[in-house]
């Protein structure tokens, strides 16, 4: 059966992408297609805050792209020099808390250790840093994207923990989008089920796929990549078959044959 991953690739250096390679151990034939690009912005602000970890309590990530940004900063011999020399092991005596297992990853490429990666949302994490830090301590560091939902920052403050966030990546529409989901249809037919990985997903892809599927539509079980996107689906009235229980390639695999099995079994 055939699955539709409405998601970026994984890094070109690091192999094939694991939710492919786990939805392939069970007979299932999926096909990326990429939905978001990425403009990285504040990259000099980002390394001069991260030149300063004596002014925070720790860093918080929820996205990959925000170590990205990192990766980006790190390219510069004179700031990997500095990375690698001491700031490194001054960021190392406080926790950089992750949302889950893919930003985790990448954390430990940069030479850090992760902490709250079975998370798995913005909502268990808030509440995850929650029980490890005390009000009124120095800010977390945030790096963040433009499009940040609001939940993980609201609970920190409510709770009297500050957080200092800064933007460094903007999102957009991926320019191959619309032409990448009209190929897939025309030459692969209506697939079995559409993952979506993010809101911003739904918001871009789900009136092109309304048009290429037509009354096929209600054929195909969509999934979610955890509980904002499902979230982000329900409120476009798209069906939401299942919600991965944490956003890793073997929940997803196991919410999607859960799904097609109620419909074929």
């Amino acid at each position: 059966m055939k699955i539709v991953l409405l998601k970026e690739p994984k890094d070109k250096d690091s192999g094939s992408d694991p939710y492919i390679t786990e939805l392939g151990l069970y007979g299932f034939e999926a096909t990326l297609i990429p939905v978001l690009s990425f403009e990285f912005v504040s990259l000099e602000s980002l390394f001069e805050k991260l030149s300063h970890p004596e002014c925070y309590g720790g860093l918080v990530f929820t996205s990959p792209r925000a170590l990205e940004a990192i990766k980006i900063c790190l390219k510069e011999n004179s700031k990997n020099e500095a990375w690698s020399k001491s700031l490194k092991q001054r960021w190392n005596t406080k926790p950089a808390y992750v949302v889950g297992k893919a930003t985790a990853s990448l954390v430990e490429e940069i030479g850090l250790t992760p902490q709250g990666e079975k998370s798995g949302n913005a909502e268990k994490l808030a509440e995850y840093i929650c029980s490890r830090e005390k009000p009124n301590s120095s800010a977390l560091l945030f790096p963040c994207g433009a499009l940040k939902r609001e939940v993980l920052p609201t609970v920190l403050r409510e709770r009297g923990i500050s957080l200092e966030g800064l933007t460094v990546y903007q999102t957009t529409q991926h320019s191959d989008l619309q032409e990448s989901l009209s190929s897939y249809f025309s030459q692969q037919g209506i697939p079995a089920s559409i993952v979506f990985f993010s809101p911003s997903g739904v918001k871009f892809c789900l009136q092109h796929i309304q048009k290429l599927s037509g009354d096929f539509i209600n054929h195909i079980k969509f999934a979610a990549i955890g509980p904002t996107t499902a979230e982000a689906m329900e409120a476009a009235g798209i069906p939401v078959s299942c919600t991965a229980e944490s956003p890793t390639p073997e929940d997803l695999t196991a919410g999607i044959q859960k799904a097609l099995c109620s419909q074929n079994c």
